[in-house]
């Protein structure tokens, strides 16, 4: 994976010790900020960051020495072509007076894999408003002493061609849950590797608590940044999230039936219901994701396989109690993918996570734990090789992009994390859907010293 992008403006872009000392000073200095079903806080302060020049001046996109920052998505590792596209749901079941419709509204994305068409452009990695809102997120809200338009997700491309046809064969299908407050399209790396490798990847973006952009431009942005947590909106958060997956499994159900999905306008790619194998489906997620995953399966058995990445399965992290579905297991395998966060073993010790603990006692159906050392949780993220190569491009091979970095994602080089993440996931699945054993996930490799694998 490059770690820089963008090149030719790098020593237009470079700052000086007085904006690097913003971001170390705030980092150090930050305001911990912790979210339902995340392992722990992230240091921030927004007043300290503003993109501020040496003479505190606050730098623009009118700044000449300003540019967006497109990033570069690691190569899926698959042998299949991919394709993408996002349709617009409406649950006529649920009532919501806030949509134009009056009905429960979602938006999500699929990854597949797909035949050849190079006539079809390759897709942005988000639509322009969602782009703007994650932007304005993390220079504003989080305030990463970088000017607002600094992460160009508008306009960094993907692997994946837009509408192209479905392979005309039979593949599992992953249902995908993203961490509270984020975007489905933060973990398009690890979808895309997954479709390269014969899976259909559905991701959800939750309405009104993930910002989601519907067809027309109709944009809502979801819980603020800067909320603060509630077991009791965590719980709702959770109900929702699942009515949420249950509903478009319900909808890929009619479509590989073959009927039309979801609000007017939609168009499916050619083939796609017919690439639905419904038979073998998983779901998986990141923080909240994780939680709503095993939430999920607890009450719908159409999901055979799950996979938790790293979020705690109570409402509050710290004092819970246990959600029922850690009291009481499930009859179908969950991996439990942590970071350096989450531990279950010693309640003596710092991230002691009681929900976890109780599952591993309860789960009847399978169980392993894996635990990516050096992480935090959003290494199970896009954002750690974005903002590698964002920090990178901005501060060229400045020192301080490692204490940035660990403060973020933790000690885990992003390179290396993203390839154990794709080889352990993708093991799991073909484990556990295709019936293909792999001994990665008894005894691990050599190769991927940074994850530990417990049974």
């Amino acid at each position: 994976m490059s770690r820089m992008v963008n090149s030719g403006h790098s020593s237009h872009i470079r700052h000086s010790l007085g904006r690097r000392g913003l971001l170390v000073g705030g980092l150090a200095a930050g305001l911990g900020l912790v979210v339902p079903g995340t392992a722990s806080a992230w240091p921030v302060n927004p007043d300290r960051f503003r993109g501020a020049t040496p003479d505190g001046a606050v730098r623009t996109k009118d700044d000449p020495d300003f540019h967006p920052v497109k990033f570069r998505l690691p190569e899926p590792t698959g042998r299949k072509l991919l394709g993408t596209t996002s349709i617009h749901l409406i649950d006529a079941k649920r009532p919501d007076p806030t949509m134009p419709s009056g009905k429960r509204e979602l938006m999500i994305t699929i990854w597949y894999p797909s035949t050849l068409m190079d006539d079809k452009p390759l897709a942005k990695y988000m639509p322009k408003r969602t782009a703007t809102e994650v932007d304005d997120t993390w220079t504003g809200e989080y305030g990463l002493a970088l000017p607002p338009g600094t992460f160009d997700f508008a306009n960094t491309v993907t692997n994946s061609r837009l509408n192209a046809p479905m392979q005309k064969m039979k593949h599992p299908v992953l249902i995908f849950s993203p961490g509270y407050q984020y975007s489905r399209f933060v973990n398009t790396a690890l979808a895309e590797d997954l479709a390269s490798r014969g899976y259909v990847v559905v991701a959800m973006d939750h309405t009104h608590e993930t910002p989601t952009e519907f067809p027309g431009g109709r944009f809502l942005p979801g819980v603020p940044p800067t909320q603060p947590s509630d077991p009791l909106f965590t719980r709702q958060y959770v109900d929702t999230r699942v009515a949420d997956a249950r509903f478009v499994l319900d909808e890929l159900t009619k479509i590989a039936a073959g009927h039309r999905p979801g609000a007017e306008g939609n168009e499916l790619p050619t083939g796609f219901g017919l690439g639905l194998d419904l038979r073998q489906v998983g779901m998986f997620g990141v923080g909240l994701g994780g939680y709503a995953t095993a939430a999920t399966m607890r009450v719908d058995k159409r999901i055979a396989a799950g996979l938790n990445l790293d979020g705690t399965l109570q409402d509050d992290r710290l004092k819970g109690p246990p959600a029922e579905v850690a009291l009481k297991g499930l009859d179908q395998p969950l991996l439990l993918f942590g970071s350096d966060e989450t531990q279950f073993t010693d309640p003596k010790k710092d991230y002691f996570d009681m929900s976890w603990a109780t599952f591993w006692a309860a789960q009847k159906g399978g169980k392993l734990n894996l635990n990516l050392s050096g992480s935090k949780q959003k290494a199970f993220t896009d954002y750690q090789f974005v903002f590698d190569q964002v920090f990178r491009e901005i501060y060229g091979d400045d020192p301080i992009i490692t204490s940035v970095m660990t403060a973020l994602v933790g000690k885990v080089k992003p390179d290396q994390s993203v390839r154990a993440q794709r080889e352990f996931i993708a093991a799991y699945f073909d484990t556990t859907l295709r019936r293909r054993p792999n001994q990665l996930l008894r005894q691990g490799s050599p190769d991927f010293p940074e994850v530990h694998v417990r049974w």
